[in-house]
């Protein structure tokens, strides 16, 4: 039996936006510590890991996350770049990353909502 059909996936792109939201959790929480626990990256990293938890088991409640992390990823990404940008390209290249994958995987999340509701 293959792992495909262990995890009922019917979607690879609704996979790849489980592991986005799920990596974004978890690379938030091991940021946490290096940046000397700011809240708002803890609450980044809760809110991605339970719409990884979502997208995992279809809850129709998903979409509601996904489009608070879009404006939360937004402001959070646009801030990080106003005050840091030419000062770390690391955290620069990170943030533009971020930023577009958020918006990609929103858009996709949004046009894909019928999914969640089965």
């Amino acid at each position: 039996m293959s792992l495909k059909s262990k995890l009922k996936i019917e979607n690879i792109g609704m996979v790849a936006t489980l592991a986005f939201y799920a990596i974004v959790g978890i690379v938030c929480f091991a940021v946490l510590p290096i940046a000397d626990f700011p809240p708002h990256i803890g609450i980044i990293g809760i809110l991605s890991l339970i719409t990884a938890y979502g997208l995992f088991k279809k809850r129709v409640w998903t979409i509601w996350l996904v489009v608070m992390l879009f404006f939360i990823a937004t402001t959070f990404s646009a801030i990080m770049l106003y005050y840091f940008l030419g000062k770390d390209l690391l955290l620069d290249v990170s943030m533009i990353a971020y930023l577009i994958s958020t918006w990609v995987f929103t858009a996709y999340t949004a046009t894909k909502r019928k999914t969640l509701q089965s």
